[in-house]
């Protein structure tokens, strides 16, 4: 017998026949005799019609009000999967937040778990009763629905696996499982049987849209082996481990991409100390996240050019914060471009391996493609490059990289 966590998304719970798909997959695990805890979102657009009647409410709501609106989604669909499963002679019951209750710190639109009381829970579970609880939701300190932020219900479900110390957290999408790239883009990206926490979190960090970068966070922290899973086809998915459960580690296990990104050159400004601190400080208060930064300097010495990238939500915020400290930064030209693209190689094994760089910069100009920013980390190469780029940078690499599909 094992506990198993089920996470099943907007889309996956989009409607009442889509419901009961999700209560016949849960009556598999229970007949099979596992324990099974259920994590739900709101149904596929819910969530969105709700922030807009908060908005049409009024522009500046009240975070703790808006959190009780946008929250009551999922309360719908762990109520009407309970029923279908009683209806099927499965014993079975939803948990709101507060009956747990699931903590959160007080951060209301954007909290984080901070612990899940399971007992009640667990005594249900032992009793053969499946457990439903809705994603996307805790309590705050002062007794308020506080939501987790967009996404949040990945991270409800790993952390819910964590505290009842799940066999495995498996997460139902619209997707089959984690692919070396998009199918969408690469038609011979192929899908992996095992990635690690690493990549995967490289991966979802990098614009890969498979899982929340909080759960996998979540799960790397707390060992819950995680499976990605097709809500609509029953076929095997791919499984999120530790380095140690996967055999033979290819090399690069992956190419992500994002188009989220917008570069921005503070051109000819003073080489000097203090320079970036003045640059990035206005961003820094203004909330603005910078990713990528390549520094060139004057052949004189005196002067030099910053280029980084930023969120492209972000892109105008960040131009309008960097004029108005023009005076303290001393700049000549503010240059920026949101037609750009960041491209990631990501892989464990590049820890042991030279030349994974090299492969990507050669296959990239052999296609003449130029290469604007370029960012490492242990085990990720990223570049920036033109957006008209990317699908060509897509496939080149896959293929130079030995990843196609046979």
């Amino acid at each position: 017998m094992a506990r198993i966590v089920q996470k099943f998304g907007g889309t996956s719970v989009g409607d009442m026949e889509r419901i009961r798909r999700v209560a016949a997959r849960v009556q598999r695990e229970v007949t099979a005799g596992n324990e099974v805890a259920v994590v739900l979102s709101a149904m596929a657009g819910t969530t969105d019609q709700l922030v807009a009647w908060t908005r049409e409410a009024s522009a500046g709501a009240d975070p703790r009000e808006f959190d009780l609106v946008v929250s009551t989604g999922e309360q719908i669909t762990i109520g009407l999967l309970a029923i279908v499963l009683q209806d099927m002679g499965v014993a079975a019951r939803s948990w709101t937040s507060w009956q747990l209750p699931i903590r959160t710190d007080g951060a209301h639109t954007k909290a984080r778990i901070e612990n899940i009381d399971t007992a009640a829970l667990e005594a249900d579970l032992e009793r053969g009763r499946v457990a439903i609880v809705p994603g996307f939701q805790g309590i705050s300190p002062e007794g308020r629905i506080a939501t987790l932020g967009r996404g949040g219900s990945d991270t409800s479900a790993v952390a819910l696996a964590a505290a009842l110390n799940a066999d495995r957290c498996d997460i139902f999408t619209d997707v089959d499982g984690v692919y070396t790239c998009d199918p969408r883009i690469v038609a011979k990206a192929r899908k992996l049987d095992r990635i690690t926490y690493e990549e995967m979190l490289e991966s979802a960090s990098q614009g890969a849209r498979v899982l929340q970068t909080r759960a996998v966070e979540m799960g790397m922290k707390h060992h819950v082996r995680i499976q990605v899973l097709s809500s609509f086809e029953d076929v095997p998915g791919t499984l999120v481990v530790d380095e140690d459960e996967i055999v033979e580690q290819e090399i690069i296990s992956g190419i992500a991409y994002s188009r989220d990104e917008a570069k921005i050159t503070v051109a000819r400004v003073a080489d000097k100390p203090g320079v970036a601190a003045a640059i990035f400080g206005p961003l820094a208060d203004a909330a603005i996240n910078v990713d990528m930064i390549v520094q060139n300097v004057s052949e004189d010495g005196d002067e030099t050019d910053i280029t980084f990238t930023v969120p492209e939500g972000d892109h105008q915020r960040a131009i309008d914060a960097i004029e108005r400290s023009r005076d303290a930064i001393g700049y000549e030209r503010l240059d920026h471009d949101a037609n750009v693209v960041k491209v990631s190689v990501i892989g464990v094994g590049m820890r042991s391996h030279a030349g994974v760089a090299q492969r990507m910069f050669r296959t990239l100009a052999e296609k003449g493609i130029n290469i604007q920013v370029i960012s490492t980390s242990e085990i990720k190469v990223s570049v920036l490059i033109a957006e008209e780029y990317t699908e060509l940078a897509l496939r080149a690499l896959h293929s130079a990289y030995g990843l196609d599909a046979e």
